[in-house]
């Protein structure tokens, strides 16, 4: 049996978070790494990577369904609003009346989504329950 919510992962996002996980990509793009460049854009300052917030629902996906169902998984997301440095963001969702498909978030610490959309199992994954510890 599917569970019902998935257990949330959060990070807190800062500068120094931002400059490792441009290191791990190679996205060294300037809106996410350069304060200067970034003033001067329409976002006004720097913002993160958006696949950053995006892993945390992945991330939640595997703690609460196994790393086994994560192939059969297909995700449709939207990127709602940017994250910040100084922002806390936390993915999750909740198990859809189907109980096939998640509705799933990463929102930050004011409650807002910064992504939003819907993880669908296929049918042949089986979701492994985790033991505590």
């Amino acid at each position: 049996m599917n569970a019902k919510t998935l257990e949330p992962v959060s990070l807190a996002v800062d500068e120094a978070a931002i400059q490792r996980y441009a290191r791990i990509t190679g996205d060294y793009n300037p809106i996410h790494v350069d304060p200067a460049f970034a003033a001067n854009t329409e976002m006004g300052g720097v913002i993160a990577h958006g696949t950053m917030s995006l892993n945390l629902i992945w991330q939640a996906l595997e703690k609460t369904l196994g790393s086994a169902v994560l192939p059969s998984v297909e995700l449709e997301i939207r990127f709602r609003r940017p994250v910040r440095p100084g922002d806390v963001i936390e993915g999750g969702g909740v198990l859809d009346a189907d109980g096939t498909s998640y509705s799933v978030w990463a929102r930050n610490q004011r409650g807002e989504n910064v992504i939003e959309g819907t993880a669908r199992l296929d049918g042949t994954a089986k979701p492994v329950p985790l033991s505590p510890g």
